[in-house]
């Protein structure tokens, strides 16, 4: 009887495994992107005109704001990558906390376990948003950080306050069910 100790395996299960894991992630990388709005739409000028009364404005908000909920988390997070440019540690330290956020919560299909306990995705999301804050405000880039967040926040309040929400396909909930930011139920 050999022993392996400190070999790769190389069996041919091990390398199925691999393209399983690499297409299963592709496929999610894909549901998720699917929920994001065309930018025609989104940006249809025909569609932009202010509000008639505050009421209306909150309406809209919400409204788009479910509906367009992916769009609007890639217009921040581009925002944010650019004014990181200029801070190269933050860009490097940013890049490996979106690795960490696909692998640890957007990309799973089964809850998180640690040490033979399941662990809740409100857990893992409140844990990952602490780190990603404290890391990036450690990398003294803070004000750049907090101002290009501020920026990114106002540019989509804006958008969904001006944009009308009559010409939108919307479920009965007045939104996109589920998607990118949907919280699962607790950990059984």
């Amino acid at each position: 009887m050999s022993t392996t100790y400190g070999t790769i395996p190389t069996s041919p299960d091990d390398a199925r495994s691999k393209v399983e894991f690499l297409s299963g992630t592709t496929e999610r990388i894909q549901t998720s992107l699917n929920t994001r709005r065309p930018w025609k739409e989104m940006f249809n000028p025909h569609s932009i005109n202010l509000p008639q009364a505050y009421p209306d404005t909150l309406s809209r908000i919400k409204t788009n704001f479910r509906y367009f909920l992916m769009n609007y988390v890639i217009i921040v997070l581009i925002i944010l990558f650019l004014s990181l440019l200029w801070h190269p540690i933050s860009l490097m330290v940013f890049v490996a906390l979106m690795a960490a956020w696909l692998f640890l919560y957007f990309l799973r299909d089964d809850h998180l376990v640690i040490f033979h306990h399941p662990v809740d995705d409100r857990v893992v999301m409140a844990v990952l948003s602490v780190v990603t804050i404290v890391l990036l405000l450690l990398t003294g880039a803070t004000m750049n950080i907090l101002c290009s967040i501020l920026v990114g926040v106002a540019v989509v309040v804006v958008h969904a306050a001006v944009r009308k929400t009559d010409d939108l396909c919307l479920d009965e909930d007045g939104g996109e069910a589920g998607g990118f930011l949907a919280v699962s139920s607790p950990v059984e």
